[in-house]
């Protein structure tokens, strides 16, 4: 398969394993990787020989989200402030919809973090499963942003608006064994016994009948997620106004210098 910088692409019979490879940085996103998972997506999805997708993480996390250190590497708008709507809409979306409309079950197995846009980037898969030591986090709110990635409609048509809104606005951490509690993920593993349930969940849906689980996310995606499209959009839409705040430019700023935010408000 295709090398590339920032993913790896694993193959095991049928499965195929697409791990996310900037290990130092928690597989955090760049431009590079953004670029690179989005041509893994649509290697595996494009590979007869392959029946089921599991994605996940090397090193500790699944991923952290966006890359906050790279900003001088991330697109600018006419403004000079990040151009996240042309990010979010050419290079992250292809990679969620891919996801979702690709006709053959996707499983993230998340070892560690899946915070932001790592958290848009596991929900999107058919089922979710995580270490017990894992955590998920809507972090967004805490640099002074709103979510995106999908998860403004992944969270709440899993756990519902109560709880979708509490994680959205309070940007707290959600354990594994409570995230498989609220049906925000399907199961929570031992850390000791993940990697094995992982492989014998792959080799299930390997062996399984391929055709009929792509009517099975045919069906749930006409279901729920029919309008999926426009709250991309939407998302892409806020973010832009929420990327030329003044909160924002805080909260990227106390990330950095490893203190609270200040926020104003505007």
């Amino acid at each position: 398969m295709t090398e590339l910088e920032t993913i790896k692409i694993h193959r095991r019979g049928g499965a195929a394993t697409i791990e996310l490879s900037r290990p130092e940085t928690m597989n955090a996103w760049n431009r590079q990787f953004g670029l690179d998972l989005l041509a893994a997506v649509q290697e595996v999805r494009d590979d007869d020989a392959v029946r089921a997708v599991c994605i996940t993480g090397a090193g500790r996390g699944f991923s952290s989200g966006a890359d906050l250190r790279d900003m001088g590497g991330q697109d600018l708008d006419d403004a000079g402030r990040p151009d996240v709507y042309s990010v979010l809409t050419e290079r992250y979306h292809p990679i969620i919809t891919g996801i979702r409309e690709m006709p053959k079950p996707v499983v993230a197995a998340v070892n560690g973090p899946a915070v932001g846009i790592g958290l848009s980037l596991a929900l999107a898969a058919d089922l979710v499963v995580a270490r017990e030591s894992a955590y998920f986090l809507l972090a967004f709110v805490n640099i002074g942003l709103a979510p995106d990635g999908g998860s403004s409609l992944f969270v709440p048509e899993r756990v519902g608006f109560t709880r979708a809104v509490e994680m959205a606005m309070l940007g707290e951490k959600v354990g594994a064994v409570q995230a498989a509690e609220w049906g925000l993920i399907n199961k929570a593993f031992a850390d000791a016994q993940f990697e094995a349930e992982v492989d014998a969940l792959m080799d299930r849906l390997a062996a399984g009948a391929t055709a009929a689980y792509a009517g099975v996310k045919r069906q749930a995606n006409a279901w729920l997620y029919a309008r999926m499209a426009d709250q991309l959009e939407l998302e892409a839409q806020v973010q832009r106004e929420m990327a030329h705040s003044d909160d924002f430019v805080e909260g990227v700023s106390a990330f950095l210098q490893k203190r609270p935010a200040a926020f104003v408000g505007r």
